[in-house]
């Protein structure tokens, strides 16, 4: 039997993909540079007598964190299905579920010996007790545990290709599930793309304020200045110096500006890299918001403060969106 590769999507209706398909895809899948965590993918595949299916669910975790549940007495290769999945993926929570049947091949049915010679033992020694008619064979049969149904056993060699069926089929499913993150992955660089230009476009905006020119900051430090000597005649002119120096500071935001900027060519850079980007994206998102706080804080300008607003709600999607990328 061929394996069949199936894909599924919350919300979207099931769709096939052939391995031709998928070889042809995996061209598609080079040029992504993102990664989200979600995603689910299904393999099937059979072998002999047994038919198996995979079903892969991922979604956001800190780190990497694997779940497996396998059937049909294949606990043995967990560790192997556990390697598999960490050698492609460095984020994500993953739910790993193997189903295993068995078509064909007569079961056996057996007695159980040491459970039918101690219910003998019993039944001889209730006749010597009480007067009761001997045990039938019908009736010892119907005894729990006298007759067991056993499975055919399978050969070395059997074992050892249906684990190797199995562990391919795993491959394939990680393939799919890889396509899948790095489908959704591509969705949210285009949203966080569009977030970061809107950051640069805001930050941009500010840095051509009026109110930010070097004519408005020395008529406003003058003016303030003007107001600090009218309110306090007796001030030293160190101390006037000193005044003066801080409100230089308070309403100058141009490292803020700057870091901005700064912070939004790091984001770029990171978004254009191969990897795992989501911790540092979110480290950015949080740089981000420190300079806009601090906009926002020294702003003295109406227009400054608007920008500043609409800079920390962008901010705020961006980390939301990167908190999804592995």
């Amino acid at each position: 039997m061929r394996p069949t590769l199936e894909v599924f999507r919350a919300g979207k209706s099931k769709h096939m993909l052939s391995e031709n398909a998928l070889a042809h895809g995996s061209k598609d899948i080079d040029k992504l540079t993102v990664s989200s965590m979600t995603g689910f993918a299904r393999a099937a595949g059979g072998k002999g007598a047994y038919s198996w299916a995979w079903e892969i669910k991922s979604v956001n975790s800190r780190g990497l964190d694997l779940r497996c549940r396998l059937q049909g007495g294949l606990d043995g290769l967990e560790a192997r299905v556990r390697a598999a999945a960490a050698r492609r993926f460095h984020r994500g929570h993953l739910a790993m579920n193997l189903t295993l049947n068995r078509a064909g091949g007569e079961t056996c049915v057996q007695i159980n010996t040491g459970v039918l010679e101690q219910m003998l033992a019993v039944a001889n020694d209730l006749a010597g007790r009480i007067n009761a008619a001997p045990p039938t064979v019908e009736g010892l049969l119907a005894l729990r545990g006298v007759v067991e149904t056993v499975e055919p056993k399978d050969s070395e060699d059997e074992r050892q290709a249906l684990e190797a069926g199995v562990l391919t089929c795993l491959e394939e499913t990680l393939d799919l599930l890889t396509a899948d993150r790095q489908a959704e992955g591509q969705r949210l660089d285009d949203i966080i793309s569009a977030q970061v230009d809107s950051i640069a476009a805001l930050t941009k905006s500010a840095g051509e304020l009026a109110a930010l020119q070097p004519a408005a900051l020395k008529a406003r430090l003058q003016q303030q200045v003007a107001d600090i000597l009218d309110g306090a005649a007796a001030l030293s002119e160190e101390r006037m110096l000193q005044e003066a120096a801080l409100l230089a500071t308070k309403a100058d935001v141009r490292e803020e500006l700057d870091r901005l900027m700064a912070h939004v060519g790091a984001a770029r850079d990171l978004l254009a890299d191969d990897g795992a980007i989501g911790r540092r994206l979110d480290f950015l998102a949080q740089e981000f918001n420190r300079e806009a706080n601090t906009l926002c804080a020294k702003s003295q300008d109406a227009g400054l403060t608007k920008i500043g607003i609409e800079l920390k709600t962008i901010i705020d999607q961006f980390r939301e969106q990167a908190q999804n990328i592995e």
